[in-house]
């Protein structure tokens, strides 16, 4: 069974490296430009991993984790932030709201593999 990976950037550039990087490792990719558009594909989608952004229009990375774990589908899929901001008190608002880790851009392919690797269970 495939992993499906769920990536959430309004970069067009962003995306297209992601897509690149998990699809050559095996994962199915989907992706959103935006919080609300990544919102709607969830439920269709049904990710084993969500990545997102934060800073992104209509609806913001922390948007997109606060909904995820409170709306109607009340997940516990694992939640990365990827995102260029660092900082310590963006980094504890995602946690707080529930994302399950943070990896800072640009990243590195194999870094972000072995992370969705060991969050999903998927080994090649």
């Amino acid at each position: 069974m495939t992993t499906k990976v769920l990536a959430i950037d309004d970069s067009r550039t962003i995306r297209n490296l992601l897509r690149v990087s998990l699809e050559g490792a095996g994962f199915e990719y989907h992706s959103a430009c935006d919080g609300v558009e990544g919102v709607e594909q969830f439920s269709e989608v049904e990710p084993d991993v969500v990545i997102t952004d934060i800073n992104m229009p209509n609806m913001d990375g922390f948007g997109v984790i606060e909904t995820l774990r409170t709306g109607p589908n009340r997940t516990t899929v694992p939640i990365i932030v990827l995102t260029t901001e660092s900082g310590a008190d963006l980094k504890a608002r995602a946690r707080t709201a529930g994302a399950t880790g943070w990896i800072v851009k640009p990243f590195d392919d194999a870094s972000l593999v072995s992370v969705l690797r060991r969050l999903t269970g998927h080994v090649v």
